[in-house]
């Protein structure tokens, strides 16, 4: 697995379970302090980013997501249920929505390894 794609592993990392999924958007400039900000202000919710991850190229089957910049976070776990409706507005999937939509083809396999379906 490359370092690219490793996790995150801390003492916290335990509170942040649930994967979710911000697609074809690109990591705010102010870096991940203004993306917890965000989520905190928006929604007033905890998450934690995870890692920025592009979907392989377009294929004759799949030609309109090909090299879109996908965000990765985590949410807090207390945090789950007051932003499973809200999040459907801005396009927040989680990652086990996405594998089972059949859209796991769009990663690349280092990805795929990386982040299991964990439900």
């Amino acid at each position: 697995m490359s370092n690219e794609y490793k996790k995150v592993e801390d003492k916290e990392k335990d509170q942040f379970n649930q994967l979710c999924v911000l697609e074809g958007t690109l990591f705010p400039e102010g870096g991940v302090k203004e993306f917890h900000q965000f989520f905190k202000d928006q929604f007033g919710v905890r998450v934690k980013f995870e890692n920025q991850v592009k979907t392989l190229p377009d294929t004759p089957e799949c030609t309109e997501t090909g090299g879109r910049n996908d965000l990765f976070f985590y949410i807090h776990n207390d945090d789950i249920g007051k932003f499973a409706v809200p999040r459907l507005s801005m396009g927040v999937r989680w990652w086990e929505d996405v594998l089972g939509n059949g859209n796991g083809k769009l990663y690349d396999q280092d990805v795929l390894e990386a982040y299991p379906k964990t439900w």
